[in-house]
């Protein structure tokens, strides 16, 4: 029987299973899994107007059980060395599992002693920093065999030539989906364009210079926007100034919810290798 799969995972890509009592623990009676909303309202007469509808932060609850107090001291650890946290939670759907995540930060754990089965069990609240989201990859690297074409799901992308590449997508969130980009040198003034139903949406020219071994890193999820060069020896250049963009245009590519959409990535000497990343967000999943 296929069952739904939890886990915690940092910063550094490392993991701890939710889902492993022998050797972690074992997450029980998740709460939490959904949304709701704020709503404020005017009344006139009988009528009641909506005045302001916010959606609300929302926590994550459960029961964490363990074999020995040694795997409660590792999942202490293994939270408090993290610097972010994100919960994993991979749904068996009729079609095939598929890989939510959303941000989170420890709120409370409790501790108590190991019962009489043997178990030690206790309650455990994340605060919820994100709605769910998913990762849609998409790369193109020409040192690999034939200009290999690598992507995570089955949507349309067009390779086929190097000064420019493009990928199809229609983002079935429920909110605008920002996305990360990086482009290896060498390339000069590379611009990230959107189309929206084959129209020109937004377009983000960059006025620099990506030499070999070096990178533009480019970013619009909220309150994590930027635009990097990242040289040789892994520094981060900042290009968020006048003299590599215009400040008039909306450099913040965010793809609307339910409509065909391309993001164009192209450059004065072609693009070679590129990765793209899209973050579609779900109210509830």
């Amino acid at each position: 029987m296929n069952v739904r799969e939890f886990k915690l995972i940092n910063e550094k890509g490392q993991e701890y299973s939710l889902m492993d009592i022998e050797n972690y623990c074992l997450l029980t009676e998740p709460s939490g899994l959904g949304y709701s909303y704020a709503t404020d309202y005017e009344q006139l007469g009988t009528t009641f107007i909506t005045n302001l509808r916010r959606i609300e932060q929302g926590q994550v609850q459960g029961q964490v059980n363990f074999l020995k107090y040694d795997n409660y001291k590792n999942l202490i650890d293994f939270i408090e060395h993290s610097e972010k946290l994100r919960l994993s939670y991979i749904i068996p759907f009729e079609n095939g599992k598929k890989e939510y995540f959303k941000d989170i930060q420890i709120q409370n754990i409790t501790k108590t002693e190991i019962q009489q089965n043997g178990i030690l069990s206790e309650s455990i609240t994340f605060d919820a920093l994100s709605l769910w989201y998913s990762e849609n990859y998409f790369g193109y690297d020409m040192s690999r065999q034939a200009g290999e074409l690598r992507w995570d799901f089955g949507w349309n992308a067009r390779f086929g030539d190097y000064s420019q590449r493009s990928v199809d997508f229609i983002n079935d969130g429920h909110t605008p989906a920002p996305i990360e980009v990086s482009v290896d040198g060498e390339v000069v003034n590379p611009k990230i364009t959107l189309k929206v139903e084959g129209e020109v949406y937004q377009e983000v020219p960059i006025t620099v210079s990506i030499a070999e071994h070096e990178k533009l890193l480019y970013g619009s999820k909220e309150n994590d926007f930027y635009i990097y060069k990242q040289e040789t020896d892994g520094d981060l250049v900042s290009l968020f100034n006048l003299d590599n963009i215009s400040f008039e245009n909306d450099n913040v590519i965010r793809l609307p919810e339910n409509k065909d959409c391309s993001i164009i990535l192209t450059g004065t000497g072609g693009i070679q290798n590129a990765e793209l990343k899209i973050y579609v967000y779900y109210k509830a999943i």
